[in-house]
């Protein structure tokens, strides 16, 4: 116990790491799922094509990789056009916070993207319509009568991807993001004590995605209440 209180500061700056990485990614994978889903069910056919291997891709390859691709992909190309640019820059980079919340958000947003699709192809076609007659235009009907009521249907399927952004910021340890798993690495290190050392990030990561299916379901209890029988 005194070892874990030892290092229970690390641990603390490490939780909060999470939680700076899980917004960042949550907000851009909302983004990028409504936008392929939107494209997967638009008109255009290139803008479908391309939502597909968009979701292909990044359903298909192992997590690890992606991250691993993006953080010294995006360096190598950054470097490359600021070397274009300055003959004399050296290197430059991406923060490892910024770069894994960037990519666990293009990962976890190709799975939201078919929650977002299903859930919005549940939308009452007959609404739909009825804007149409009243001569909303597409974006208008898209942000007033399809998003609105598509979340009560994607909350369930939003749930386990904010679960996913969660566990998968254990990942962002292989390249310097000092959230929990890193710091557990580093205490093991120095005490020789791995069993305890990763009992307690998995104790923490516990705590978080509980408290996000808590969180969904009375969310998801809130979305539904119109739907509960009258008493």
């Amino acid at each position: 116990m005194q070892i874990v209180l030892a290092w229970a500061d690390s641990f603390f700056a490490g939780a909060l790491v999470i939680l700076r990485v899980f917004a960042i990614a949550l907000v851009l994978t909302i983004f990028w799922g409504l936008l392929g889903a939107t494209a997967k069910l638009s008109g255009n056919g290139l803008a479908r094509r391309v939502a597909g291997i968009y979701t292909t891709i990044f359903r298909g390859t192992p997590e690890l990789l992606i991250v691993l691709i993006f953080y010294f992909g995006s360096a190598v190309t950054l470097t490359w056009i600021a070397t274009r640019l300055n003959p004399a820059t050296k290197f430059v980079d991406i923060p490892p916070l910024w770069a894994g919340a960037f990519a666990i958000s293009l990962i976890v947003g190709a799975y939201a993207t078919e929650t977002f699709r299903g859930a919005l192809q549940g939308v009452d076609r007959g609404q739909v319509e009825a804007a149409r007659a009243l001569g909303l235009s597409p974006l208008r009907i898209f942000l007033h009568v399809r998003l609105p009521q598509m979340w009560r249907l994607a909350l369930p399927g939003l749930g386990n991807h904010m679960n996913s952004i969660i566990k998968d910021t254990s990942l962002l340890s292989v390249i310097g993001v000092e959230e929990i798993t890193y710091t557990a690495e580093m205490a093991t290190t120095l005490t020789g004590q791995p069993f305890t050392m990763y009992l307690v990030v998995a104790v923490i990561y516990l705590a978080f995605t509980s408290l996000v299916v808590v969180s969904v379901a009375r969310l998801e209890r809130r979305a539904n209440r119109h739907l509960s029988p009258a008493r």
